[in-house]
């Protein structure tokens, strides 16, 4: 359908039909509106507005009448129809009229009358079929039609209006167009010159707006620029829709321009001009469903070329991670454009490593290059890296050959040895480790179970670490014998002492045959120990230790053998002879308990003053002191004879108490016990077909219960046929259990006697 208005001429016809409609007026047409449905035959109707409001109507002979829905409120210059409403906008304000009740329904005034209604015309749009939306010099208002209830109607219409939201804008209003919840506004825009402090017309802008009950929220806006805007006026610019399109159509007298939704992809364009790569990408990703024109992985390539040319080569490393992903062949091409501008070390670590895998010639690649500049990042990454994404006898003999330049530098023997380790080559790693005194050498020889291989390098590894070297060896005596280990530790004595210690802590007896050798080991290393060793050893040769104590003037060792080997007197004399010590004199003495001993002590001490103090303070619960006082001789100064003479009546006092404590305590448990087995040998004895007597062992109780029978039964339990014990005598009256007594276990007095 086509509409044309020219003067006072107006055209209606059909584009794909024959159907037409002419008509000429008396004065100018200045709007036309037709039916939204008006394609219906049952909707031929459309608007035309100047100084009057008409209304045609095709009948149902084909022919048209009109009829005036308003006038006389000046021109009318524009006018909106949706479903059954027709909105139009004069010189007073804004009506509304539904086709259907063909009434009126409300009437909106304009707000600012000093505005001429010429100039500065209303925008009207419908947002749906009861949302008007009007647009005023820089007012516009959300007007809402409603259903009257009937209670109210009287002579009202049926519908009327509610204003849900009115604002100001800040430039006035040239169209309105709805946007989902939200308005497009066209608006002509003043401003003033600094310079010369006059208005001029700027550039018509372009804004969506959120409106609100009293307020709105710019939400965005862009200028236009159109030809001539510097002399166009309000009424020069007009805004139309194309709805369900998105599409809308800023006419001014020179240009069309036409606006639409931006989508993801222009927002991505847009990023992509400004050169915000990682805005792009996550927009791209957050929207990836919905962009068309865009796709992840170029504007990730891009991303990285931009990285890569402004020299931040480890950010881009970093991100090519993210951006390649799983694709090998990118992943490849990404490594040699970095090595191309000698950036491999940028990318090395976040190489993958799992899924995908690379070809083996890109870690090797990445590895020399390490290898000729950064000993510490090549080992770092043959730590980090599976041996198996690159030939490893590629890189060991690459590492060799640097060792030919450098054979002391730890780093690369280090590195060398871990690669001989991932090529199980353990016996060169062994090697290694053992030269560099490494703390991982007991992990691999466990790890791997290398000890045929260290046979010959126990001095090496005890030397790195004796107590770990120790522990491990004893740990594992099935693969290598305590034998082979004192072999191999005979010329170094030190380390045979450690070994043997060890082995005879954790067991008394398995190093047995190397008693005798290691008394000497403990006399030249470790005094300290000889004489727990002399106690705790069973196996261990008492003459060839005295030996070698005597030679070494060892006293303390000599002392112990002597009197283990039963030479106690000789013992005692060392010990007043050699450590003049009269404490460990009497504590030796003590621990023996031989009187002959005491007698001994007390003639070697009997001239020597100090030695009778000590004996006076520590001799009176072993020997009577009356002994020692006895033999003093009269003038003899004794230091602290008085402190020593009252610390013996003390300890005798003390002895006296006890031994009456202990009586006291020894008859009130007798005492007890006996009320207890007095309880006891009150109590009944069951005596029934299964017991027997104890001497002809035929049963107590006889078969025919109505014979008349005897019986004894003792306090011990035994049971007797009183006929089978013996008759006692004049001197002995009482009877015994002839089992207990035999037994020497005490007599048992008949506690019952069973008669029938």
């Amino acid at each position: 359908m086509g509409v044309c208005a020219e003067d006072g001429k107006v055209q209606v016809f059909g584009l794909y039909s024959g159907e037409e409609f002419h008509e000429t007026f008396d004065c100018p047409i200045k709007i036309i509106a037709v039916h939204p449905h008006f394609v219906r035959s049952s909707c031929k109707q459309f608007v035309t507005g100047g100084k009057k409001l008409l209304l045609f109507e095709r009948s149902w002979m084909s022919r048209w009448k009109s009829s005036v829905l308003h006038e006389g409120e000046g021109n009318i210059r524009s006018v909106k129809w949706r479903g059954h409403l027709i909105a139009w906008a004069n010189n007073m304000g804004v009506k509304i009229f539904d086709i259907t009740s063909k009434q009126r329904i409300t009437n909106v005034p304009r707000d600012d009358i000093s505005l001429r209604p010429d100039m500065y015309p209303c925008s009207l749009c419908w947002k749906d079929n009861v949302t008007l939306i009007i647009g005023w010099g820089t007012s516009v208002k959300i007007c809402s039609v409603k259903e009257r209830h009937a209670n109210e109607m009287r002579d009202l219409p049926s519908r009327y209006v509610e204003i849900v939201s009115q604002f100001e804008t800040e430039f006035y209003i040239s169209g309105l167009a709805p946007l989902c919840d939200q308005l497009v506004v066209l608006s002509y825009v003043k401003e003033v010159s600094e310079k010369t402090e006059r208005e001029y017309c700027a550039r018509p802008r372009l804004d969506i707006i959120q409106p609100l009950s009293e307020t709105c929220e710019e939400i965005s806006s862009d200028a236009l620029t159109v030809r001539g805007f510097q002399e166009n006026e309000c009424r020069d610019y007009h805004l139309e829709y194309s709805e369900g399109e998105s599409l809308f159509y800023i006419v001014s007298p020179r240009d069309v321009v036409v606006a639409k939704e931006r989508d993801q992809d222009d927002h991505i364009d847009w990023l992509l001009e400004k050169k915000k790569y990682e805005e792009a990408l996550m927009a791209a990703e957050i929207s990836q469903k919905n962009i068309k024109r865009h796709k992840i992985l170029d504007i990730g390539l891009a991303y990285i070329n931009h990285l890569v040319a402004r020299g931040e080569y480890d950010i881009a490393a970093r991100k090519c991670q993210k951006i390649l992903g799983k694709n090998a062949a990118l992943w490849e091409y990404e490594v040699y454009k970095f090595k191309e501008i000698g950036q491999l070390k940028a990318i090395s670590p976040y190489l993958p490593r799992g899924d995908p895998v690379l070809k083996p010639l890109i870690y090797e690649m990445i590895l020399h290059e390490f290898l000729e500049s950064d000993y510490e990042g090549f080992a770092t990454l043959i730590r980090e890296w599976p041996g198996d994404l690159y030939n490893n006898s590629v890189i060991v003999q690459a590492v060799r050959d640097h060792l030919k330049k450098d054979s002391q530098n730890r780093t690369l023997l280090k590195t060398l040895a871990e690669l001989y380790t991932y090529d199980k080559n353990y016996g060169n790693a062994l090697e290694i480790y053992l030269t560099l005194r490494h703390k991982d050498v007991f992990q691999l020889i466990h790890k791997h179970n290398l000890f045929s291989s260290i046979k010959d390098k126990i001095v090496l590894l005890m030397d790195f670490d004796s107590e770990k070297a120790v522990d491990m060896l004893l740990d594992n005596e099935d693969k290598i014998s305590i034998k082979k280990v004192v072999e191999e530790l005979e010329d170094r004595p030190e380390l045979q002492h450690v070994y043997l210690h060890k082995l005879f802590k954790r067991d008394h007896h398995k190093g047995q045959r190397y008693h005798e050798k290691q008394i000497s080991l403990y006399a030249e290393f470790d005094r300290p120990n000889l004489l727990p060793f002399l106690r705790d050893s069973i196996h261990c040769p008492l003459e060839k230790a005295l030996e070698i104590c005597q030679q070494r003037n060892f006293v303390e060792e000599t002392v112990y053998l002597l009197s283990r080997m039963g030479n106690s007197r000789s013992a005692l004399k060392m010990i007043m002879e050699e450590l003049h010590d009269v404490d460990k004199a009497i504590e030796f003495a003590k621990e023996q308990d031989d009187a002959e001993l005491w007698e001994d002590l007390i003639l070697y001490s009997i001239d020597k003053p100090p030695f009778i103090t000590g004996l006076l303070n520590n001799i009176g619960t072993h020997v009577d002191p009356i002994l020692l006082i006895h033999r003093i001789k009269e003038g003899m100064e004794i230091p602290n004879l008085r402190d020593s003479l009252v610390k013996i009546l003390q300890d005798y006092n003390l002895q006296i108490l006890l031994r009456e404590g202990c009586k006291k305590i020894l008859v009130a448990d007798s005492l007890s016990l006996l009320k207890k087995m007095h309880r006891t040998q009150m109590k009944g004895i069951l005596v029934d077909e299964e017991n027997i007597c104890e001497s002809c062992l035929s049963p107590i109780l006889p078969s025919d219960a109505a014979k008349p029978f005897s019986m004894v039964v003792f306090h011990c339990r035994h049971m007797f046929h009183k006929e089978c014990l013996p008759v006692p005598s004049m001197t002995s009256p009482a009877q015994f259990c002839n089992i207990c007594s035999a037994k020497h276990r005490g007599p048992g007095s008949a506690i019952l006697e069973m008669k029938k």
